[in-house]
């Protein structure tokens, strides 16, 4: 049974994505789910949220990502509303810190959870694991090693790798030659190249893009969600590393973004979207995920649709 606050605390985004779906899987399938973003989220809307009943009955969970600026505005309304909270609803507040001293962090633990999200000490033994766990196949010591120093910490990416892998090869056992010989790099170029396409305004040819994608490589419609996800998830770092003063290579270099030829078309997705468009597109997001978890349309062509609404609310007529 979900407890009804739970705080996300950590820097990879990948994993508190992960928690929040272990969250929902112990609520009834019929939970209504609500996402808002701390940065923007007024108080009354998210305890009116919490506060009334969902529609369908199942309860409600309201996440609210970025909920540093969140708890920052509202801090002791927050404290009294975990001190009693909801009994039909659940909060979920997504930060990448929060200190143990502080007050609301003591009363989110007595009454709920803190779960902590950051990168594994031991990546290895983590791509290892979530290999065998999640995608049925045998990475080798070394090629997990490999994988590690390819990508780093960046755990969205790995899985992504772990997911490809477990289609590409045989006997469910991987190699380091498999890893150096998996086109899943230049795949995600090619969806990077899509994704800026549409930000620019070029609908037609971020869906030539993605189809010709999904052509070549099948399993992309599956990668898909979990990838844009990240994408966003990167842009809105991006913007917050930006009102700090960063310039644009040193958010690059900081968010890995790379090859540096892709720095440039980045960091305009970055000023085109802006924060309202993150946060819109975040919110389609999550609908194309559940419609696709739904069988409400296949993978591929939800992701059509999310392109086509993409366009429709921030690109300019063709």
């Amino acid at each position: 049974m979900a407890k009804p606050v739970y705080a996300l605390v950590g820097s990879d985004s990948f994993v508190q994505l992960q928690k929040l779906a272990e969250i929902l899987q112990t609520m009834p399938p019929e939970v209504q789910r609500i996402d808002a973003d701390g940065e923007r989220a007024e108080l009354a809307e998210v305890l009116d949220e919490l506060r009334s009943f969902a529609m369908f009955g199942g309860g409600k969970l309201v996440a609210v990502r970025n909920a540093e600026a969140f708890v920052t505005r509202f801090r002791e309304q927050l404290e009294g509303y975990v001190a009693h909270p909801s009994d039909s609803a659940t909060l979920v507040l997504r930060l990448a810190s929060l200190p143990s001293n502080q007050r609301i962090y003591k009363a989110i633990a007595k009454v709920g959870q803190i779960i902590q999200c950051n990168p594994p000490m031991h990546l290895s033994r983590w791509i290892v694991e979530q290999g065998r766990s999640v995608h049925g196949i045998a990475v080798e010591p070394d090629a997990a090693h490999l994988l590690a120093e390819l990508i780093g910490d960046d755990l969205g990416r790995l899985d992504s790798e772990l997911a490809k892998l477990a289609i590409d090869v045989e006997k469910g056992k991987v190699t380091a030659n498999h890893v150096s010989a998996t086109v899943t790099f230049q795949r995600e170029q090619e969806m990077r190249d899509m994704t800026n396409e549409l930000a620019a305004g070029n609908p037609s040819e971020a869906l030539r893009r993605w189809r010709q994608l999904v052509q070549l490589d099948p399993s992309a419609e599956f990668r898909a969600v979990t990838w844009l996800g990240m994408w966003l998830e990167n842009v809105r770092k991006a913007q917050a590393l930006q009102r700090k003063g960063l310039n644009p290579f040193a958010i690059a270099q900081q968010l890995r973004i790379g090859p540096r030829e892709i720095q440039a078309p980045f960091m305009k997705t970055v000023d085109t979207l802006g924060d309202r468009g993150v946060s819109k597109a975040l919110d389609l997001l999550v609908e194309v995920d559940h419609q696709s978890k739904s069988g409400v349309g296949d993978a591929a062509t939800n992701v059509e649709q999310f392109i086509l609404r993409m366009a429709a609310e921030f690109g300019p007529p063709e």
